[in-house]
C-alpha cells in the first residue's frame, strides 16, 4: 500500500520542496543583506567634492562644434549636454581667462573622462596654466586614447617645464617627424631646440632648427615662429648678423598674415554679449588640486622678464631659469582642434615661439 502523500498533501503539509531561485530568501530579507557588488554600484556623495563652474544660460551645447559633439555621443544626454556646454565656455575663455577654462576643463573631465577630446582639453588648459605634471599626464592619455601625436610638441615642452630637458628630447625623438603635419613638426623642432638651449647646446639648438620648413623662399603661418626661433637662437650663438636676416624675415612673414586677416576682408555677425556669472568664492573650485605658484598671472605685467647679467654691458638676451610663472613661449597653437567653433584651439597662445622660461 503507499502511504506517500500526493503533490497536493506536500504543499498543505508546508512541505513543498520545489527548488527556490537563488538568492530568494535574499531578496525577501532586509536591505543590508543585498549581495556585496548592489552596494558598490551607487557611489557616495562627497560634500567636499570640487563644485563645477557656473554656465551662462545662453550657453548651449550647439554652441560646440558638431565634430566635437559627434564624439560625446557615447553619453547620456543630459551628461553629453552638460560635458558639451563645458566645453564651449573652455572655448570662450581660453585667451582672456584661462584659470576659468581650466576649471571647466575638469568639469567636462570629470564627466566625461573616457572622451579623448576631453582629456586634450584638460591637458591644454593645465600647460596654459602652468600646471606641467597634469598636463603631460592628461596628453598622454590622449595620445593613447586617439593615436595621435598632435600634442606632441606641448608634451616635450611639458618636459621641459618640469625641469627634465633630457627627457623631453628622448620624447621628442620617439617618433618619426616624417609622419607629422608640418606646423606639429615645425612646433615640435622649436621644443627640441628649446630643450637644447637648457642643456647649454647651442649648436644642436640651432640644428634642431634646421628642417625643411626653414625656408626663406616659401612662407607659410608657422613660419614667422619658426624664423623668430632661428634668429633668437643665432644671437645666443654670438651670430647678430645673421639673426638680424632671419628676424627681418620674420617680420615680413608676420606682416603678410596679418595683412590677410585684415578685419576688411572678414564677415562678422552680431551676437548678443554674454555675461559669466558671478559666484562667491567659497562656491569657486578649491584651487588644492594644482600648485598655486604653477598658476598662470592674469596681470600681464606680472609675467616673468629674462635675466640680465649686471657683470656684462652685452645686450644679448639671457637665458632665465624656468619659474612656475606665465610661460613667455612655447609651442605655437595647433589649428585643428577648436571647441566651439571659435578661434584654433589646442596649444598657447600665438606669439610665443620657445618653451618655458625662455625670454626669447
Amino acid at each position: 500500500m503507499n502511504d506517500k502523500p500526493g503533490p497536493k498533501d506536500r504543499r498543505s503539509a508546508g512541505g513543498d520542496d520545489r527548488k527556490k531561485p537563488a538568492g530568494a530568501e535574499r531578496r525577501s530579507g532586509a536591505r543590508e543583506e543585498r549581495p556585496e557588488w548592489q552596494t558598490r554600484v551607487a557611489q557616495p556623495i562627497r560634500e567636499d567634492a570640487p563644485k563645477s563652474p557656473m554656465i551662462p544660460d545662453e550657453i548651449t551645447d550647439q554652441d560646440l562644434e558638431l565634430g566635437i559633439r559627434v564624439q560625446l555621443k557615447t553619453l547620456t544626454a543630459e551628461n553629453a549636454e552638460w560635458t558639451a556646454r563645458h566645453l564651449a565656455m573652455v572655448s570662450l575663455l581660453h585667451e582672456q581667462d584661462p584659470e576659468l577654462a581650466h576649471q571647466h576643463a575638469l568639469a567636462a573631465a570629470r564627466r566625461a573622462g573616457r572622451i579623448a577630446i576631453v582629456r586634450e582639453t584638460l591637458g591644454i588648459t593645465a600647460y596654459q596654466v602652468g600646471d606641467y605634471g597634469l598636463a603631460i599626464r592628461e596628453l598622454t592619455t590622449y595620445r593613447r586614447l586617439s593615436g595621435s601625436n598632435d600634442q606632441l610638441p606641448v608634451m616635450v615642452d611639458c618636459e621641459r617645464g618640469l625641469g627634465r630637458p633630457q627627457k623631453a628630447l628622448e620624447l621628442g625623438r620617439s617618433v618619426d617627424r616624417n609622419t607629422l603635419q608640418p606646423s606639429v613638426r615645425v612646433n615640435l623642432a622649436i621644443a627640441m631646440s628649446g630643450a637644447r638651449l637648457d642643456l647649454d647646446e647651442t649648436d644642436l639648438a640651432l640644428a634642431e632648427l634646421e628642417i625643411p620648413e626653414l625656408d626663406p623662399t616659401k612662407v607659410f603661418e608657422f613660419s614667422t615662429n619658426l624664423f623668430r626661433a632661428y634668429a633668437n637662437t643665432l644671437i645666443i650663438g654670438n651670430r647678430e648678423s645673421e639673426a638680424k636676416r632671419w628676424s627681418e624675415l620674420a617680420d615680413r612673414a608676420e606682416a603678410h598674415f596679418i595683412g590677410n586677416n585684415n578685419p576688411e576682408n572678414e564677415v562678422f555677425s552680431v551676437i548678443e554679449e554674454i555675461q559669466i556669472p558671478e559666484v562667491s568664492r567659497s562656491a569657486r573650485p578649491s584651487k588644492s588640486q594644482h600648485d598655486a605658484a604653477a598658476r598662470t598671472p592674469r596681470d600681464p605685467s606680472s609675467r616673468p622678464r629674462p635675466r640680465t647679467d649686471d657683470s656684462s654691458s652685452d645686450e644679448r638676451p639671457k637665458r632665465p631659469p624656468f619659474n612656475g610663472g606665465q610661460r613667455n613661449s612655447g609651442p605655437a597653437p595647433r589649428g585643428g582642434f577648436k571647441p566651439g567653433g571659435g578661434k584654433g584651439f589646442g596649444g598657447p597662445p600665438k606669439g610665443r615661439s620657445r618653451g618655458p622660461g625662455r625670454g626669447r
